[in-house]
């Protein structure tokens, strides 16, 4: 008999408490005033934060996707086998997929679009479903984020047979994401939470589809 990894579950539970304990903490708006004014975001146009986080974190992800097209053919990592390789690859492609289409669906403006930032919307919570903020919405929530976080499936992978590859691969992913949501919180992209939820769903989706069940003792 095969049960499912628990500590998994019960990560991604603690984790979806922790993103629904900041996105009710008020905090978002708080860390936008702290980096904008009615005058905009200083950092929205910088070289470093617009170039190097946001166009450069899109070249990297694109790179490593390449990097996994690669690892399908030719195995960079010995013992994963072939259809493991192949999930990879699917949880990656519906992370970038499906956060940009729940995107198409947000009624909720990105940051620079709020008034109280020198946009015309004003600040509607994204769970209020539906409820337009008079501005383009289509914001909620980070797609930019799916360049780091759609990776984690790596961690999922490469634990049983690589594991020291395995954590490193996890820190250079959340470090990624880490850099890539600061960048767009400087820019006035998105708020904290809007790259925290990108974060939970592309765990989510990873461990659904690559989290490896233990058998259990007979």
């Amino acid at each position: 008999m095969r049960r499912p990894q628990l500590g998994d579950l019960h990560l991604t539970l603690l984790a979806l408490v922790l993103v629904l304990l900041w996105d009710s903490s008020g905090l978002d708006r708080a860390a936008l005033h702290l980096v904008g004014n009615a005058g905009g975001f200083a950092l929205r146009d910088h070289p470093l934060t617009a170039g190097v986080l946001h166009q450069g974190g899109r070249a990297l992800g694109w790179a490593v996707f390449a990097l996994l097209l690669l690892n399908l053919r030719w195995p960079l990592w010995p013992g994963v086998p072939r259809a493991q390789r192949l999930r990879w690859l699917l949880a990656l492609v519906l992370c970038v997929t499906l956060v940009p289409a729940l995107k198409q669906f947000s009624a909720t403006s990105c940051p620079w679009d709020l008034a109280e930032f020198g946009g015309i919307a004003h600040y509607v919570s994204h769970w209020r479903l539906g409820v337009a903020d008079g501005g383009p919405g289509r914001c909620f929530p980070s797609g930019h984020a799916t360049a780091a976080f759609g990776f984690l499936g790596g961690w999922f992978v490469l634990r049983g047979p690589h594991p020291r590859a395995a954590r490193a691969w996890l820190a250079a992913v959340l470090l990624a994401g880490l850099l890539l949501g600061a960048g767009q919180w400087l820019r006035g992209a998105h708020p904290p939470s809007h790259s925290l939820w990108t974060a939970w769903l592309c765990w989510a989706i990873n461990a659904a589809l690559l989290a490896r069940p233990r058998p259990t003792r007979p």
